[in-house]
This record gives C-alpha cells, structure tokens and sequence, in this order.
C-alpha cells in the first residue's frame, strides 16, 4: 500500500524497531506540519493508507473529498481530529486502538516532570547559571501539600499515585464515577468544585476534550486557587474557559502554571511562554521512543490486517460497506 505518515518532525519512526512491520509497502514521511488544504491535498493525493499522529493534523471534510485514493486512516487514541462520519460515507476506514484501560505512562511522567520543574523553578535556575548568576528566587517542597486530580482515570490515577509516593495528600474532583472511583482507592474527594480549586497546592488536570468538558475550569475556578498554587495541564488546552488563564496567572490565582498543550499547535507564538511563572513544553507528554514504539505498532499492525482483509479497531464499520457499494 501506499502509506504516508504526517508530522513525524524528527522523522523518528524510521528510527523505531516496530517501523520494519511497513516493509514492502510505499512509505513517504513528511517532517514539516502544514494546515494548508491545498497542499495537504497535493501532498496525500495518491495516499491509500494514512498514519496520523495523534492530533497533530485535523482530517476534515475539504481534505477527505479531495483524497480519492485513501482507504484506511490508522492511528491510536481518540479522535475527534478526524470527520468519521464522512470517512464513513466515503469508505474510508478509520482503524485506532483505544487501549482502553491503558494509561500514557510517559504522559503521567512529563506531569510530575512539570510539576517538580514548576514548584522548584528548575527551568529559571538553569538559564540563571547559564546567564553566570547563581541561584534565581525560591522554590516549594511538595511534602505534605494537597495534590488535587481533576478527572480520576487512566492518567490520573497514575499521577495521583506519584503524589502519594511524594508524601502529599491527594484530592480529587471529576465526574460522579470518578469522585467514586477515587473513594474507594482510599483518597479524600473533594466537596465540591469551589473547594477544590481552593485547597489544591498543585492541581493536575486529566480529562478528554469533549462537549461536556470544554471549558470546564473556569475564570472562577480558577480565582479560588491560591497565590501559591500551581496549575498543571498535560491534557487538552480547551478544557479550559477561553480567555481565561493568562489573565488568572497576571492575577496571581494561581500563582504558577505548567502546561504541555495549547490552543493551537505549534504554539511557537504564545502569551504564556513571555510568563515568568509558567513552565511550557511543546506537547511532549506521550512524545518518547518508548511510547512510540508501543503506540505505532498497533498503528503499523492495523495497517497490515487492512491489507490482508482483516481491518481490526475498526470505529465506523459503515465504512467498508459504503465501499463496496
């Protein structure tokens, strides 16, 4: 088949064991992002199998009616990048192990990662030695402070596990089955989402972005958060009010944050990275070889069982009935 894969920047899969399960089929990697329909239609015009990773590229309906020749769009995850119900009506398969069950372990890591870096300044102390000063301000132990998960599932269970193994009491917020979930691990659950956002020294947010959760932590949520508070969010930046965090963090509640994910992507351009008191990274929260190497190749293995006749994780069956009609 012919297989393109978008957004690979550092054209790391070639580099991955799991690469060698695309062997005899027609690989073309493209390492630059672009938005632009035109050239994305140009680009995958003689695609038969697309490989996407995770978010980076939205599959629209201006590019899939544009891509004759594309059968199987395979990846992991979620997938509210891409118009299933047009793939649908067009044949196109989308194949995408949701692992359920699964957590991101890499993605639980960069958020501790973030939140030490965060609370220790870690970020200011090396460009301070780096411009010949010693140390830049104080930072903050985590022992003995409150942790607070906001959305107790595959994820968030992990980083709650680290706060626990860090000494800090952990609380949660979520959904009805979430706040239940957590109860009986054994943790404390919050009374409501005021206090929540009111007690928490370091608050993680760990949900999907959906209708029900866009916008979710509000301007108000987030005045109830201390001076000394941190934010974290290696999740999605819409689960957030828009408009809402820069003017918090200029305010001083919360008094930091760290965030892993933007608006849009790349975010070369972006208020929070001009902000002494945020730590940014470029959404790197799944981004290991590690990781990769276990996500790309299921993705590689849909790819096969499509060619053989066989799709597995299939989400629109539909599609290859529309296919044959």
């Amino acid at each position: 088949m012919r297989v393109s894969i978008l957004d690979d920047y550092f054209d790391t899969l070639r580099t991955l064991p799991c690469f060698s399960k695309l062997a005899g089929h027609d690989v073309t990697v493209f390492t630059d992002h672009t938005d632009d329909i035109d050239e994305l239609a140009a680009r995958l015009a003689p695609t038969e199998a697309l490989v996407l990773i995770r978010e980076r590229t939205a599959i629209r309906t201006p590019l899939l009616e544009r891509l004759p020749n594309l059968k199987l769009i395979s990846q992991r995850s979620v997938y509210p990048h891409i118009d299933v119900d047009t793939c649908t009506r067009l044949g196109i398969v989308v194949s995408s192990d949701l692992h359920a069950g699964s957590p991101s372990y890499a993605t639980a890591e960069l958020t501790w990662g973030l939140v030490l870096a965060a609370m220790r300044r870690i970020p200011q102390q090396v460009a301070s030695m780096k411009d010949g000063r010693w140390q830049d301000g104080i930072g903050h132990t985590l022992r003995g402070k409150t942790l607070g998960i906001f959305g107790y599932g595959r994820i968030g269970k992990v980083v709650a596990a680290y706060g626990r193994a860090f000494a800090m009491e952990v609380l949660v917020w979520g959904r009805d089955a979430s706040r239940e979930e957590a109860a009986a691990d054994g943790l404390r659950v919050a009374a409501g989402k005021a206090s929540f956002f009111g007690e928490c020294d370091v608050l993680s947010l760990h949900m999907r972005l959906v209708d029900a959760t866009r916008g979710i932590v509000t301007a108000r949520d987030l005045a109830h958060m201390k001076p000394s508070s941190l934010l974290v969010n290696t999740s999605r930046a819409g689960l957030i009010e828009d408009g809402a965090l820069v003017p918090a963090l200029e305010q001083g509640r919360p008094g930091m944050a760290a965030f892993d994910v933007y608006e849009t992507e790349p975010a070369v351009e972006h208020p929070l990275l001009a902000m002494d008191n945020v730590v940014c990274t470029p959404h790197i929260g799944y981004v290991t070889t590690d990781e990769w190497e276990l996500q790309f190749s299921t993705v590689f293995d849909q790819i096969n069982a499509f060619e053989q006749g066989m799709p597995i994780n299939v989400v629109n069956a539909d599609a290859t009935h529309a296919a044959e009609t």
